[in-house]
Order: structure tokens, then sequence, then C-alpha cells
């Protein structure tokens, strides 16, 4: 019985190829010796076959780890997990129950699932969903507005129109698989459905494909795209804008494009919600006697009544004066955190004065020295 070639040798990758490298590795050696471009010729559909074999264990993980630790003993029919010889069952094979086996084994050799239908497989999928971080201040998202995007992304070819083929030709029904997208293949006593490898679940194939896009039907390009950001958007918003994203293949549906909002933070709040926190600094008397003051809010500055007595962390709300609420109707509030400020530095007559004060309502040992203000107002 001759002697099984490396399997890293059949597709002439190293050890350490990723899975990009080894899928492009198996389509140029599939495609120099697939039996249509070879007819006749036994030794290019051994070498077919060959190549078939080294792809269907090197891409799949569980497979790949076994050949490199016990070689081609590790997964011959009757090895398992346990090493050369030892059988731990389908679950331990395939992670799933019996029907997992063949989807393992044969669903994934070419890059498409086992089911029926046809023309299914690659051609039944629509395109990537993109994300795009985009970046609005707090009066954007307190207003709403309408940004532009530059998005990277493949979109459909407009010279073959998303088919692959070249102006004046068309697409073929697959020769192999006669445009079902699968042919069957029997492995010891299975007959089982696996994926065309010649037109990949297709069904269909290029003949003559698209200068623009290479048969592919997409190109990439970068384009400029109108978003509305919707007033009260919050920081990390996701908004899903249809069919934005990548265009699929062969004419199937785009994928979507989710667009993740930052808000810049705002010197002047914080934002809870639909609620904005904004600082008040006041003096000593403010707080004792009472009185107006200015506070920001989005638009516009407001003035509002300080009560007289009012202690440091006060919490005093402007109601309407928030964030629009992006589901629903209305604002939420301005809170305004008052915080007393005491003087640290008073001269011999502003400190007179205090002393005055602290005697007439009674308090006892209180002196101008720093201790004062301790004494009085417990900071």
């Amino acid at each position: 019985m001759p002697t099984k070639r490396d399997y890293y040798e059949v597709l002439g990758v190293s050890k350490t190829a990723g899975a990009d490298e080894l899928k492009a590795a198996y389509r140029k050696a599939a495609l120099q010796h697939h039996p249509d471009r070879n007819p006749g010729n036994k030794a290019a559909e051994e070498k077919f076959k060959e190549v078939n074999e080294a792809y269907e264990v090197l891409s799949a993980p569980e497979k790949r780890r076994l050949y490199d630790q016990f070689g081609h003993a590790g997964v011959q029919q009757g090895g398992g997990p346990g090493g050369p010889g030892g059988f731990h069952g389908f679950e331990d094979m395939a992670g799933g129950g019996f029907g997992d086996v063949f989807s393992d084994l044969f669903g994934d050799i070419f890059g498409g699932g086992g089911g029926g239908g046809r023309g299914q497989g690659r051609r039944g999928g629509r395109g990537a969903d993109l994300r795009y971080d985009h970046t609005v201040t707090l009066h954007e998202a307190f207003t709403g507005t309408q940004s532009s995007l530059h998005v990277a992304r493949r979109t459909t070819c407009s010279k073959c129109n998303g088919s692959g083929a070249k102006p004046g030709t068309s697409r073929r029904t697959c020769s192999e698989c006669r445009g079902a997208g699968q042919v069957r293949v029997t492995r010891g006593f299975f007959t089982l459905a696996q994926t065309c490898p010649r037109c990949r679940g297709e069904g269909q194939i290029v003949e003559s494909p698209c200068s623009e896009c290479r048969g592919e039907g997409r190109v990439r390009s970068t384009d400029n795209l109108t978003v509305r950001i919707p007033p009260g958007v919050e920081d990390g918003t996701a908004l899903r804008v249809p069919g934005a994203g990548e265009a699929g293949e062969r004419g199937t549906p785009a994928g979507d494009l989710y667009v993740v909002v930052h808000i810049t933070p705002d010197s002047r709040f914080e934002r809870d919600g639909e609620n904005l926190l904004t600082d008040r600094h006041v003096s000593i008397a403010m707080a004792a006697l009472g009185g107006e003051v200015e506070i920001p809010t989005v638009e516009k500055s407001v003035r509002i009544n300080i009560p007289a007595g009012t202690q440091s962390g006060t919490l005093l709300r402007v109601r309407g004066a928030g964030m629009p609420r992006l589901k629903g109707s209305g604002r939420g509030d301005v809170i305004v955190r008052v915080v007393v400020d005491v003087p640290t530095r008073l001269n011999k007559e502003q400190k007179r004065l205090l002393a005055e004060l602290a005697q007439s309502m009674g308090e006892e040992g209180v002196s101008t020295d720093d201790g004062l203000f301790k004494k009085v107002f417990g900071r």
C-alpha cells in the first residue's frame, strides 16, 4: 500500500498556515487537478482526491489537531481523540449527534453545508453586517443631526450588476451538479451529499468573469452615506441602517450597517439617561439668604431660585430642560447640585462680621482664626 503524503505538502503550505491560506491553497490545487480540466487523466483525478482529503482534515480544527499530534493514524477510520486505534464515539468526533459527524466530515470540505435544495449553499446567504463608530457632541445628541459617514465596504459591481459574468455573457448551469449545488459521494457504505466543488454550492458557474470584479459580483469602494442621528440618542446606541452593509454575492441581499454613536463629554454636565446633572457653586451668603443664580442647559442659560437656608449638596430640579426622550415624548430634567463654597481667605472686617453673626446665633468659643468656619458651618 503506497505511503500517504503529508497533508501540508499536498496543499503546499506550512504547518502554521491559517484558515485563509489553507482555503486559497486548496482552491488553487483543486482547480489545477479538477477532472473537468483533465478529462481521462487518472493521475490528476487521484491528486484531486488527495487535495480534497488533505483540506478536509486541515480545515477542521479538531481533525487538524489530531493530525498534527498523531499523523495520518489520528484521523483515519477508527482513530479518535484518544489516539491511534482508539474510538470515542460520534459525540467526541463531531461534538454533537450522529448527523453532526457527516456535516463535520463532508459538509465543510468545500466551505458549505450539506442541506438540500437546488442551488443552495453560498448563494442563499446575504452580505455581511458592518459596524461604524461615530462621535457627536452633546448638543448634536440633543437636537439630532444628519451625519455624513465615509464607509468602506464591498458594493454590487455596476459593470455586471452583481452577476460576476462579463457583460454580454451570463452564468451557466454547473455541469458537475447540474444546478443542484451538491454532488453525491460514496464513503464506504454511505452515500452522502456534499457541496459541489466546481460551483461551490451555487449551482451556476461564471465562464467569462467580469473584468471589474473578477467574477465576484462585488467591488470594494468607500461611499458617503448620510445617517440621521435622532434627538436624545445615548452613548453606545447602535443605529441600524438596513441594506447599507456589504453587498451579498451574486446579487443576494446586502447586510446592514450598524452606526454605534459615541458622545463627547461635556464639562458642564453628567448625563443620566434623559436627565442632566450640573453643579452650581454659591456663596455662604447666597445659601443662607437665598437668591437667583444662572445655570446652564444645553440650549441656553436660565435663572433659578436658591431657597434661603439651602445646604451644600441640595438638589434642585429644572423640569423639561434635559435631553429629549429617545423613545417617547418630552424631555428629562436638569438637576442642579448646590455646592456651598466656604471662603478660605477673609480680611479682618469680614472675619469680624462673621464672628458677630456667630455670637448673635449663640455660638460659643468662636474665634476669628481658621477654626471659626468649622465650628460655625461644620467645615
